[in-house]
């Protein structure tokens, strides 16, 4: 059974889904913090590969990514820190990626070293499930799961068929827009989910925008999942000794477990 599955079979609690760009600020300060998160409460960690054109993220994971590449943060050197952290941490490991340099490896080495290096899972943002054909092949073959992204634009009779491609769980983009913290999340949110669950079974995750622990309790009152990213970062950014980071995650694993408990 895959580690994600595993995640999702836990009725007691929804998951936390906390994402990391890889290097940011440095490789030392990754390997810090992913066991933090998942000491604190994170159910699943998605640890970013920096690319030069992240174009479904914002300001904040878009720097974060930047800084990464700067730094000489490529997918090899973020394979090798997803295998070090896989031998520190339980918790499953995700890779979210954009396609090229998972086209640029090759898709079955690609998945071959992911799995060798701990990680259950891949989101590609940029890649529809119309082209995912060949890496989800290459995915099943290595026993990963390619999971796929569904927007509140998205029609039902598309909704249905991204569902009925993606595996792990379904990702649902809570707005219409690029990552990043923001002040609000969507009012219509609750209706997205409510279509998804009515065309899918897989488990639902609610990711872009989530910044506060009031985000969180909301998204868990109709989803399986809470993703944050940008706003991690950010604390990340400003307090390198990440307790703000750790105080953060717990504030929203308290929020979610006050619905899910």
């Amino acid at each position: 059974m895959n580690r994600l599955d595993m995640v999702f079979r836990k009725t007691r609690k929804k998951a936390l889904v906390a994402y990391v760009t890889v290097g940011y600020p440095d490789v030392a300060t990754t390997l810090r913090l992913v066991p933090l998160l998942a000491e604190h409460g994170c159910d699943v960690i998605e640890l970013g590969i920096p690319f030069s054109d992240p174009l479904a993220d914002g300001a904040t994971i878009q720097g974060a990514s930047h800084a990464a590449l700067l730094q000489n943060v490529t997918p090899d050197v973020c394979l090798d820190v997803a295998a070090r952290l896989s031998w520190e941490v339980e918790t499953p490991l995700v890779f979210m990626s954009y396609y090229n340099p998972v086209l640029r490896k090759g898709l079955d080495r690609f998945c071959a070293a992911s799995v060798d290096s701990g990680v259950s899972g891949l989101i590609v943002p940029d890649l529809p499930p119309d082209e995912g054909t060949d890496l989800e092949e290459a995915a099943q073959r290595r026993g990963i799961d390619v999971i796929y992204l569904a927007a509140p634009s998205t029609t039902e009779e598309r909704l249905r068929y991204v569902a009925t491609r993606s595996r792990g769980f379904l990702y649902l983009v809570a707005l219409i827009g690029v990552t990043g913290a923001r002040a609000t999340v969507d009012h219509g949110l609750e209706g997205f989910v409510a279509r998804a669950r009515a065309v899918s079974s897989l488990p639902l995750c609610v990711g872009f925008g989530i910044s506060t622990p009031a985000h969180a309790t909301r998204v868990a009152q109709v989803a399986d999942g809470v993703i944050v990213g940008s706003q991690l970062l950010q604390l990340v950014e400003h307090d390198r000794s990440l307790e703000s980071a750790v105080r953060f995650v717990r504030d929203l694993r308290n929020g979610i477990d006050a619905i899910s408990g």
